[in-house]
C-alpha cells in the first residue's frame, strides 16, 4: 500500500474547476486511510458549499486520481459536510493565490 504522502499527493492532482487550486490546498480532504490487505483507499473530504456544481467532478477526479495509483485498487471517496468548510483550511499557498489574506 502505498504511504499517506503518496496518496495526498495523488489527490493534489485534482483541482477546483472554479477556484483552480487542488482539493489538499484548499483543505478539503479531512482524512485518507488505506487498508493494508485490501488495496482500499477512503477518504473523507467536503466541499467548499454543499451546493458546489462542480462537486460530482471533484469527486470522480480524486476517485480517478488514486485508483490511477499501482497500488491502489478502490478508492472510496466519502463526502461529509461536518465540520463544513471554512477559508482558515486552506494552506498559506492557496489563500495566496486567491488573494485572500
Amino acid at each position: 500500500m502505498p504511504e499517506d504522502v503518496v496518496l495526498v499527493d495523488a489527490l493534489k492532482q485534482v483541482i477546483d474547476p472554479e477556484l483552480m487550486v487542488n482539493i489538499v490546498d484548499l483543505g478539503l480532504v479531512y482524512d485518507v486511510t488505506s487498508d493494508e490487505g485490501a488495496k482500499k483507499v477512503k477518504v473523507e473530504m467536503t466541499l467548499t458549499s454543499p451546493a458546489c456544481p462542480a462537486g460530482p467532478q471533484i469527486i470522480q477526479q480524486a476517485k480517478m486520481a488514486l485508483e490511477r495509483l499501482d497500488d491502489v485498487e478502490e478508492a472510496e471517496i466519502t463526502l461529509t459536510m461536518s465540520p463544513p468548510w471554512t477559508p482558515e483550511r486552506m494552506t498559506e499557498e492557496a489563500r495566496d493565490h486567491l488573494g485572500i489574506f
